[in-house]
This record gives structure tokens, C-alpha cells and sequence, in this order.
């Protein structure tokens, strides 16, 4: 993560950082509190820092919250290859392992819901519950169409584009800055509560657009995978948050079919980066998703 970030949240906040080494790759973490193991799952274009506030929620509620930034993101090293969900899953998975934990509740958010599902999927007797939030997940939910309102294609026009060979880091390298916070602006409601800058400045890093386009270059394969995963619904508890101003009802919708204990809340007037934006009513809504009995 940038030296920004640190100056927001710091070691008096209760946060420590560990750095583990997985298949040659070295993975940044975030953790505080102490209890039940909560991961926290990033999306594009963010890192671990979007969950500062919910660590904090989760920490004083008597857990331990563990925000990563997965491969390619933030702190965590750059691999190549292997940004499908079901390796990035794996990845995560040993992760926990390693910090100890055999068995662990999941959040994710945008991409990080992709990546969240996939391991609920994967490794159902080690996920307990998963919140999902603020994204539709390729290969459960219809591939959007191409020709749709202006309003609409704010949140679309960059599936496609982040998934082109090359072109888009040929066009954006030096200019960041301009391209993010196009996304910042138009993503959020509440402008003045995302640290946009602090994603810009991980993501002006030395192969970070590289590595974050690749979670797009590797949906036909995510595609393939979830349409596998997609024959046996999720047993655990699942909570699916919209944001009023964003997907509202779409992640409850993608998951009706995939899993058999769902729940779903719309976040009022909130835009998509809700973990910031209205990281209250997030909290509230997933500490008594967690604390419920099954």
C-alpha cells in the first residue's frame, strides 16, 4: 500500500500488517481485533483501505477482521498469469490457512464478490457465512448488453474496454489519475468519503493497471468456472447489499438461484463504494448478518 494510506490509518488504530508467502508470491494483509476470523475481500479499482471502517465495526463487535489486498492489488506482489477467480480463491484460501484459520466468514465487495462467491463455492466447509456486495457475478447473471442508456452504461462501458490487450495501459499509463477518478466520480454518491486518491496512487504503480485488468482478461475463464459452480447452490447464510444509487437489487437477484439461505438489503442513498461511502449502515447490516443464528 502508499505511504497515503499509512497516514490515514496507522498502528494506533489496532492494525497490524503481515506479509505471507504463497506459491513464490508474497500477500499484504490487514488485521485487527480478536475472535471469529471475518476476510475482507477488496474490488477494482481499491485495496485493503476501503474496509478501514469496517475493520474498526468488526474489531470493537468482537472479531477478527482480515482486509487483503489480493494478488495484483495494493502491497501484494504481481504474478503473471492466474487472476481467474478460482485461483485467486485458492490463493486466499491458504492465506487463511496460514493466519490459522480452518474455518472463516467472507465479505467481498465488486470484484472481491467475485472472488468471495468462488471460494464459497470452492471450499464450503471452511467459508461459514459470505456477504456479497455492490456487483453482479459473470457466469451467474446475464452478460450485460452493449447498447443500453447513458445512465446505465456508467457502470458497464469498462468491462469491456479493461479486458483489451494492451490498449488500455497505452492509454492510461501517466494519466491515472484522469481515468480513476472518471470512475470515482461517476461510481460514487457521496464523493467526499472515498480515498480516491490513495487508490490512485497504488494503482499509478509500476504493473498495478496491468494486474488489475487482468481480473477482466480472466472473466471467459471465471465464466466457465461459475457455470460449474453454478449446478450446486451455497449452503451457508449469504447476505447480498446494494447501494441505492448503484447496483440497488442486482446482487440479490444473482444470487436467488445459487444459494438457499439469502438475504438482501438496498442501502439508501448511497453510491457503489458503500464500505465508504455509508460504512455505517454497511456495519450494521453485516454485523447482524454475522451475529444471527443459522
Amino acid at each position: 500500500m502508499t505511504h497515503q494510506a499509512f497516514s490515514f490509518f496507522t498502528a494506533d488504530d489496532g492494525v497490524t500488517h503481515r506479509y505471507i508467502q504463497i506459491d513464490g508470491n508474497r500477500i499484504h494483509c490487514t488485521m485487527a481485533g480478536d475472535g471469529p476470523p471475518v476476510l475482507l475481500i477488496p474490488g477494482w479499482p481499491q485495496t485493503w483501505f476501503t474496509w478501514r471502517y469496517i475493520m474498526k465495526s468488526l474489531a470493537a463487535a468482537g472479531y477478527t477482521a482480515i482486509a487483503v489486498d489480493p494478488p495484483g492489488t495494493g502491497d501484494s506482489s504481481r504474478p503473471a498469469q492466474g487472476y481467474d477467480t478460482g485461483a485467486i480463491a485458492s490463493v486466499l484460501h491458504r492465506l487463511m490457512e496460514q493466519l490459522g484459520h480452518a474455518s472463516y466468514q467472507v465479505v467481498g465487495h465488486d470484484i472481491g464478490m467475485w472472488v468471495a462467491y468462488a471460494m464459497a463455492s470452492d471450499y464450503p466447509d471452511a467459508v461459514r457465512r459470505l456477504a456479497l456486495t455492490e456487483a453482479v457475478i459473470p457466469g451467474l447473471a446475464p452478460a450485460p448488453p452493449v447498447f443500453v442508456p447513458p445512465d446505465q452504461n456508467i457502470f458497464l462501458w469498462h468491462f469491456m474496454f479493461n479486458q483489451v490487450q494492451d490498449l488500455p495501459e497505452a492509454l492510461i499509463v501517466g494519466r491515472e489519475r484522469a481515468y480513476l477518478s472518471f470512475i470515482f466520480d461517476k461510481w460514487s454518491h457521496r464523493r467526499d468519503r472515498v480515498a480516491a486518491d490513495v487508490y490512485i496512487d497504488a494503482y499509478s504503480a509500476p504493473g498495478a493497471l496491468r494486474s488489475g485488468f487482468s481480473y477482466y482478461r480472466a472473466i471467459p475463464e471465471t465464466i466457465r468456472q461459475n457455470q460449474e459452480r453454478s449446478k450446486v447452490p451455497l449452503r451457508m447464510p449469504v447476505l447480498a447489499i446494494g447501494a441505492e444509487h448503484a447496483t440497488r437489487d442486482a446482487p440479490l437477484i444473482t444470487m436467488q438461484d445459487n444459494a438457499t439461505d439469502l438475504t438482501g438489503v438496498i442501502i439508501p442513498d448511497c453510491g457503489h463504494f458503500v464500505t465508504e461511502e455509508c460504512h455505517e449502515e454497511f456495519s450494521e447490516h453485516l454485523l447482524a448478518f454475522l451475529s444471527r443464528e443459522a
